[in-house]
């Protein structure tokens, strides 16, 4: 299948799920003006972003540049300098910290290397979000986590420790996890680090499966440039802090533009330098 007809085909379904491409989408999240420094570093400057619902956002730019500091703002974990972190339409730093958790509650998230706690199974691993944030009974949340850790593949696996299975195998026990609690938003950061192609490919795989039987506002970022391509249904880049493109995941692989065609490239030739 062609990369276009690929693209279409996931923007046809999201949209017969009750999306739409234009612009009149409604945002779960949004990002208005953000400044974030780290003493003289200066990481966002003026950051603008709104995310569509129900679609696949893949963040992508050079290192260093802020992509997972703006992941860090959008679930509560940083505060911003300036400007206006709006999840739901409640901005995050103008409401009680009770609502700023419970807001939390309806999104999942997938770190880097998985993020599970080394002493404690798959199993006690994907039920422990909820454990903690509802009253389910073990029945009730043996018939979730089971559910969930089938849809990853893992429910042969789930009394083994992190450090006895893969590293693809930790991703998505993340993964399962992340989706645990039914969110509305999921992001994962650099969800293909340290992954090889093919392990990589499967994941990406997971990521439209999972995305196509559950719907929600999936935020990924990666350095991947065909993670990008295989799994996004809207892409921005971001470079010094600031989003330099927005738009449709064609049009981004499709524009003129000289920074965005060297990076999505990965040519060395062109305005993209070293600093």
């Amino acid at each position: 299948m062609s990369f276009n007809a690929e693209v279409g085909g996931r923007e046809q379904s999201r949209q017969s799920a009750g999306g739409n491409g234009n612009g009149d989408a409604t945002h779960s999240m949004e990002v208005r003006n953000v400044y974030k420094s780290f003493g003289n570093f200066h990481v966002l400057a003026g950051l603008d972003l709104q995310f569509q619902d129900d679609a696949i956002t893949t963040i992508l730019g050079p290192s260093g540049t802020g992509k997972s500091v703006l992941i860090k703002h959008l679930v509560g974990l940083l505060e911003p300098d300036d400007g206006e972190v709006l999840i739901f339409g409640e901005d995050l730093w103008k409401i009680s910290e009770k609502e700023r958790y419970e807001l939390r509650t309806r999104m999942g998230v997938l770190f880097q290397d998985g993020a599970l706690f080394g002493s404690m199974n798959i199993y006690d691993n994907t039920a422990f979000p909820l454990r903690k944030h509802t009253d389910k009974s073990e029945d009730e949340i043996r018939e979730i986590v089971m559910k969930r850790l089938t849809e990853v593949g893992l429910e042969r696996s789930w009394s083994k420790l992190p450090n006895e299975v893969s590293g693809g195998m930790r991703k998505r026990a993340g993964f399962a996890r992340a989706l645990v609690m039914d969110p509305s938003i999921v992001f994962f950061d650099e969800p293909d680090s340290g992954l090889d192609p093919v392990r990589t490919s499967l994941l990406n795989d997971l990521i439209l499966d999972m995305h196509a039987e559950h719907r929600g506002t999936y935020m990924l970022v990666t350095h991947d440039i065909r993670t990008a391509r295989k799994v996004s249904d809207y892409v921005g880049l971001i470079w010094k802090g600031k989003v330099v493109h927005y738009g449709e995941a064609e049009e981004a692989f499709a524009s003129k533009d000289p920074f965005v065609r060297q990076f999505l490239s990965g040519e060395s030739a062109g305005p993209l330098g070293m600093d």
